[in-house]
């Protein structure tokens, strides 16, 4: 009986998959029964780096071209203690490739996959909170920087949440720690790093939170107070983040110019790209505290949004207690609803939605949005529906 051939691995470049910074993924090509399945590097490079069997034109071409090899040489040593001890050549390529993954050798340490997505997250903010669950992580488990991804099973999750809640009661706030584990299982697997998932069996439920908006009545009184001349600032930023439907505050630090009467900026949290009409209310605070780099003057006397962040919630909290800035989004949106404003209307002014197919290919008319607007500030300002 003819011996079936062994299993080859050849490196490749995946150029279906091109990010937007114009790289696509290298990969291990493994062949095995006239099939093929694709095994990722981690590593990224442009087509004009790769010449058809390596990285070419790249800064560190030398360092990647030996890591690849490397990765591919450790695999051919696994591909044959497999076909001592397994009937490989009854296997499917599929099966073949999860046996090789799944395998302790060529697993990826999670410290090293968390810290490089961890790095690669834009907004400061979203990088924060990584980096306070790696350092969490890293208080439960001093053996982490050596842990695979499949020692990251169900049972050690589960028991970080347990040493989590030894200092924080709040279930919600131990779940922002579990999701960003989550996302770096589901960035590896989407990397086909890994195919192992603890997360199957662990449902990360949000407790209810008491609501964080504004009666209409709160909302008028607080607008027309006049708070002592320290908070009077803080104030007027609360109003105006109100009057464009409840801006963030790294946002509203952020902002260059009023072109053609809206304001343009890409959300921070999530890269979206916002438009909003400015109303002659909000004008009117805009050109009370003109700014000199930005178009507000908050950045004029703080190092970081941060520093301006801290600040802004206490003095808030000042005016009203347990306001913060959060609070002028969802008041917002409350008020909208009360207004019999359209679902679909609110989610389109929040910036929500835009995963769907449906979503893909209507453009929503942002004049809904900005009558929508209007409507609100008509309604808080001046009492007409």
């Amino acid at each position: 009986m003819e011996k079936s051939a062994m299993p080859t691995l050849k490196i490749c470049l995946d150029s279906r998959r091109i990010l937007q910074d114009g790289t696509a993924p290298v990969k291990i090509k493994l062949s095995h029964n006239r099939s093929t399945a694709l095994i990722s590097t981690g590593v990224y490079v442009k087509p004009t780096q790769w010449d058809g069997s390596g990285i070419v034109k790249h800064p560190r071409k030398v360092a990647l071209n030996a890591y690849i090899d490397e990765k591919r040489h450790d695999l051919n040593m696994k591909l044959f203690k497999l076909s001592e001890g397994h009937r490989i050549s009854l296997m499917s390529v599929s099966e073949l490739k999860q046996l090789l993954l799944n395998d302790d050798t060529t697993q990826p340490l999670f410290i090293d996959k968390f810290t490089s997505y961890m790095n690669s997250r834009n907004a400061p903010r979203t990088k924060e909170l990584y980096r306070a669950t790696l350092n969490r992580m890293k208080e439960y488990d001093i053996m982490l920087s050596s842990r695979t991804f499949k020692d990251i099973d169900r049972a050690w999750i589960k028991e970080f949440d347990h040493f989590l809640s030894l200092n924080s009661p709040s279930a919600n706030a131990r779940n922002i720690h579990l999701r960003n584990i989550r996302a770096v299982f589901n960035d590896a697997i989407d990397d086909e790093l890994i195919t192992c998932y603890p997360f199957r069996k662990i449902k990360i439920k949000p407790e209810p939170t008491t609501k964080r908006s504004l009666p209409v009545n709160e909302l008028r009184d607080l607008f027309s107070t006049e708070p002592p001349k320290a908070y009077r600032k803080y104030l007027d930023y609360f109003k105006l983040m109100f009057m464009l439907i409840g801006i963030n505050t790294v946002d509203l630090c952020r902002l260059t110019e009023v072109r053609n009467g809206r304001i343009e900026y890409k959300r921070a949290k999530t890269g979206r790209l916002y438009s909003i009409k400015v109303e002659p209310e909000a004008l009117e605070v805009i050109k009370r505290h003109n700014g000199k780099a930005y178009l507000l003057d908050i950045m004029d006397n703080c190092s970081d949004y941060l520093h301006f962040a801290n600040r802004y919630n206490l003095g808030l909290h000042k005016l009203k207690p347990g306001l913060s800035a959060y609070w002028a989004r969802h008041t917002w949106a409350t008020i909208a609803a009360g207004l019999d404003i359209p679902k679909e209307t609110i989610a389109a002014a929040l910036g929500h939605g835009g995963n769907t197919v449906t979503d893909i290919y209507i453009n929503f008319d942002m004049r809904k949005v900005d009558d929508a607007n209007r409507r609100v500030i008509d309604y808080v300002l001046y009492n007409k529906r």
